[in-house]
């Protein structure tokens, strides 16, 4: 029917939290801390829409993202307007790559990361 949602663990939960909330503008459904887990589970919308998990444990392994691995390559997210997009993030300090035309759907589209090097692409309307 659709997906229901995606569960990133992160390294830093207040750096991670501050990205995904400040930085990208997801809003905030739930958090809960589980004291059995020493665990943080953040519940993120864009919206309303709960589309993330964001946990924090203890001493995770990164995650291997170069030379790509297999597993999830990226989190895509549809926007408007790509410029407008990418001149925010940058804005906001974070490093993306110059916007590109997908050869099959001629759409516009840029690649930047979270905190943890998750690839992160933004792609438009």
């Amino acid at each position: 029917m659709q997906i229901h949602h995606i569960a990133i663990i992160c390294s830093e939960y207040e750096t991670s939290k501050k990205f995904y909330t400040d930085v990208l503008g997801l809003n905030i459904l739930r958090e809960v801390y589980r004291e059995e887990r020493q665990s943080y589970k953040l519940d993120l919308a864009i919206g309303e829409h709960y589309v993330i998990e964001l946990f924090s444990f203890p001493n995770p392994p990164e995650r291997p993202s170069r030379p790509e691995s297999c597993g999830l390559r990226h989190l895509a997210f549809s926007v408007d307007n790509i410029e407008e997009k990418r001149n925010e993030l940058i804005e906001k300090g974070l490093s993306c790559e110059e916007i590109r035309i997908d050869e099959f759907t001629d759409k516009k589209f840029f690649f930047t990361t979270d905190p943890d090097n998750l690839p992160l692409e933004f792609y438009e309307n």
